[in-house]
């Protein structure tokens, strides 16, 4: 089945409808509230943006999806999902109306940051919520059609919506005033999904009453103690370990590479921060299409090729790529090189969700999942704390383009080496 014939079938549902309108009018406002964070951090007249700053931002952005994501299920199981669907974005709304009156008034970077980061708290709930809901709408037989469309749809709204936020931008202005404006804009585009997730029956998405469910405070320490046993079972389980070892290695190349790319375009490129911002606009926009394409094209090869064999393929060609695109430091190697990461990473992804999904055993998948979460964003933050040690102020860095370039062939060397001459241990064998 292609993408679109799998979204029309699971669109039949009523309930599933408007679960995933309000999906998708959510990561649009994230959107375009990625895009005034991106814009106040790194793109603002009134700032002159250091690599240490942009470890800041991605910190910002990044964090509450790492911290909090384990223990978000704790309260998703506990409280009414749909209930949480409507309340977070009003939530969410008050934070990002009281972010944008900072940063009108020109208060200190940290206030806005804290801000946003209690709206990013707020979000990793709703999201989780949204997750936990889909079955309750989906019928067993197509919750696997589900799960496939709607993560890549609402990451196609979260690129639009970025895309709006730009626009909006050329409307309101580059000043702080534009970004508040942009603040404002996307806490009410995010009570629209409020105004979906109300019509829907207050019990249909759960959870389902359970008298012997443990208290919240317990439950918060087998979340812990839950992690550790998940990694622990994780390590005997070559392919799904070695996976999770490539999708974390990538994560990290990654982050090195974006946070190099966002210098170039402020510093080296041009002066001008508008300019600058356009052209990174474009970066987005290549990689967004990048990720479409590799939802596409990962299905077709891996039915072809074994997932073992997609992932180190794909690494070897974002390394030896980059490194042929990126290297003259010119800005139509980093546009294309925008594209080949977006395939690359996004492939390496879906192989990692569908051998972790294939090896683990059910018991221990959500703690495993769990640590897959945490890897995925924390690894982003420990990249750009990294570069921000070693990268000059222009952003202009032969070093770590080379880190970078030569860290993903030996990343798809390594996964080889862990997966590649081994049989991964079944459950059973594990267990033993």
């Amino acid at each position: 089945m292609s993408y679109v014939s799998d979204l029309r079938a699971v669109l039949r549902g009523r309930d599933f409808r408007r679960l995933f309108a309000t999906r998708l009018v959510s990561q649009f406002s994230d959107g375009v509230f990625q895009f005034a964070v991106a814009g106040y951090a790194f793109f603002t007249p009134e700032k002159q943006t250091s690599a240490a700053e942009a470890a800041v931002a991605f910190a910002v952005l990044l964090l509450p999806y790492s911290i909090l994501g384990p223990f978000a299920g704790v309260f998703i199981d506990r409280w009414s999902r749909r209930q949480i669907l409507v309340i977070a974005p009003v939530v969410r709304g008050v934070l990002l109306i009281g972010a944008a009156l900072l940063v009108a008034l020109n208060a200190p970077d940290w206030c806005f940051y804290g801000a946003a980061l209690a709206v990013l708290g707020v979000n990793r709930f709703f999201l989780s919520a949204l997750s936990a809901a889909l079955p309750h709408v989906v019928d067993s037989e197509r919750l696997m059609l589900a799960n496939a469309v709607t993560p890549t749809s609402g990451t196609i709204a979260t690129f639009i919506g970025a895309g709006m936020g730009f626009l909006l931008r050329l409307l309101f202005g580059a000043e702080h005033s534009g970004t508040a404006m942009l603040l404002v804009v996307s806490g009410v585009v995010f009570g629209l999904s409020a105004l979906i997730a109300s019509t829907m029956r207050r019990t249909l998405l759960g959870p389902s009453y359970d008298p012997n469910r443990p208290q919240a405070r317990e439950a918060v320490r087998n979340v812990i103690t839950g992690m550790i046993d998940g990694g622990r079972h994780i390590v005997h389980l070559r392919a799904p370990a070695a996976a999770l070892a490539s999708m974390a290695a990538h994560r990290f190349l990654y982050g090195m590479t974006i946070v190099m790319t966002v210098m170039l375009y402020r510093f080296y490129f041009t002066t001008n921060v508008e300019a600058g911002l356009n052209h990174i606009t474009g970066v987005l926009a290549t990689s967004g299409l990048g990720f479409f394409v590799a939802a596409l094209i990962t299905p077709w090869a891996t039915d072809r090729f074994r997932p073992e064999a997609w992932i180190p393929i794909m690494l070897v060609l974002a390394g030896v790529l980059e490194l042929a695109l990126c290297l003259p430091f010119q800005q139509v190697g980093f546009l294309v090189a925008g594209f080949v990461l977006g395939v690359t990473g996004q492939s390496v992804k879906i192989c990692t969700d569908t051998i972790v999904q294939r090896d683990v055993e059910d018991a221990y998948l959500g703690r495993v999942f769990s640590i897959y979460d945490m890897l995925f964003n924390g690894m982003l933050v420990l990249a750009a704390v990294f570069v921000a040690l070693i990268l000059p102020a222009n952003g202009k860095s032969y070093l770590v383009l080379v880190i970078a370039s030569v860290g993903y062939i030996l990343s798809a060397l390594g996964y080889r080496l862990i997966a590649g001459k081994t049989t991964p241990l079944t459950p059973q064998e594990v267990t033993q």
